[in-house]
């Protein structure tokens, strides 16, 4: 199976200019392709993983991956998907933003590879020296206004209430023109990217077509959807972001674990590089035996490895145990704060835990875990409680500030999975 071959399989072809010629020249030797990231918040979210890992794939078989960072196309914004005009962004923003996807771009493609190394760009290079007249006169008059106005992205605003602004309107120039410069500089000649961004990559083919008269092919990957039809990476505290400061590794770990059983499959093939045999295999397992969750496991675990690295999949790893009854140990405070974000958290007076402390089945009333004291001692004694998760059948016994971990909590537990943790203020 070759490359396009494993591309379609996985789902990853929405449209190509030409999928024929794009083969043939494939087959002919490696070739630089890119993939653009607009800055419009200083991280990238999961939907913009195809984007990279479909760079990667690429790399892998041979290729000259590209990603630019749209420091010039940030401060217009894309109208493609959008229903209403993007706030624009203040230089200092864009700076900011830039800097900070640069980090994750880099995450996922390999900028030592020798022979194909990974490229990083900013079209602000390019774009920013050009005066407005010039852009006009070496831009502009290659684009027929009837065609700007035949796109989906411009077509659907300016069939809505808000239209769209001249500002917008001309992205797709600014786009074009960056596919076109790659092509004259880097020698790129395949765009990928969404298939929201099609009208804008084909831009791009015909303006190289009509400036360079050199071949350049588009690509387009499909948008991911969950069950619902509902955008993927969303959730209700918002998007699921690729900074772990924005979106710990344990909670993007249990947003794929997660997965709608009837995607899971689909996002095996699309956000991993677990070859065909793997995957069906784990199809296989997940229809035999749904509950054990072997492909949804299988599916969170490669895709934080590779957005978040091997040691943050550990963390994470470890940070599941702990709430399937494993002992804590060495967990790092970092990995028990995540835990406390996902289970229910009621404050205690760390004066109350001083001296003689204060007694495990008020502490239960408490918590929540327990709706009196005579049905905390029950759960006591019938050995179904647990302090930092290690069994405490005493119901005389009291906690102090030497159960308390990290300075800051005690974890208690009734049964196998009712969790609460007690944060000391």
């Amino acid at each position: 199976m070759n490359l396009i071959e494993d591309l379609q399989w996985r789902g990853l072809l929405a449209d190509c200019t030409d999928l024929d010629a794009l083969n043939k020249r494939l087959g002919e030797g490696p070739l630089a392709l890119y993939c653009g990231f607009d800055p419009t918040g200083d991280s990238l979210h999961v939907g913009h993983l195809i984007g990279q890992l479909t760079l990667r794939r690429f790399q892998l078989a041979g290729h000259h991956p590209i990603a630019l960072a749209g420091g010039a196309t940030g401060m217009i914004g894309d109208p493609s998907g959008k229903s209403a005009e993007r706030n624009l962004l203040t230089r200092e923003q864009l700076a900011h933003n830039v800097a900070s996807i640069k980090g994750q771009l880099a995450r996922l493609l390999d900028f030592d590879a020798a022979g194909n190394p990974a490229k990083l760009v900013d079209n602000a290079d390019w774009t920013a020296p050009i005066s407005y007249l010039d852009f006009l006169r070496d831009v502009g008059k290659y684009f027929s206004l009837n065609v700007m106005l035949a796109k989906d992205s411009v077509k659907s605003r300016m069939e809505g209430d808000s239209g769209i602004s001249y500002t917008e309107f001309s992205y797709q120039l600014l786009q074009a023109y960056d596919f076109y410069h790659l092509r004259n500089v880097h020698k790129c000649e395949l765009q990928i990217g969404g298939s929201d961004q099609w009208g804008n990559i084909t831009a791009g083919t015909d303006f190289i077509r009509k400036k360079l008269g050199v071949p350049a092919w588009g690509w387009t990957f499909p948008l991911i959807t969950k069950t619902d039809g509902t955008k993927f990476g969303k959730t209700e505290g918002g998007a699921v972001w690729l900074d772990p400061k924005r979106t710990s590794s344990y909670k993007f770990y249990q947003f794929f674990v997660n997965t709608d059983d009837a995607k899971v499959g689909e996002y095996l093939r699309k956000f991993t590089f677990l070859s065909r045999a793997e995957i069906e295999d784990l199809e296989a397992k997940h229809a035999a035996n749904p509950g054990a969750r072997d492909a949804h496991k299988a599916l969170a675990r490669a895709v934080t490895a590779l957005a978040h690295g091997d040691a943050a999949l550990a963390a994470t790893l470890k940070a599941s145990d702990i709430l399937f009854g494993a002992e804590i140990g060495d967990t790092s405070e970092e990995t028990f704060r995540d835990i406390v974000g996902e289970i229910p958290t009621k404050e205690f007076a760390t004066a109350q835990l001083e001296g003689v402390g204060t007694g495990l089945t008020d502490l239960l009333v408490h918590s929540g875990l327990a709706p009196s004291k005579g049905q905390a001692r029950k759960d006591i004694e019938g050995g179904g409680i647990y302090v930092n998760n290690v069994k405490s059948p005493d119901i005389t016994r009291t906690l102090t500030s030497a159960d308390v971990l990290f300075g800051k909590y005690v974890l208690l537990r009734k049964g196998k999975r009712t969790y609460a943790v007690l944060s000391l203020v």
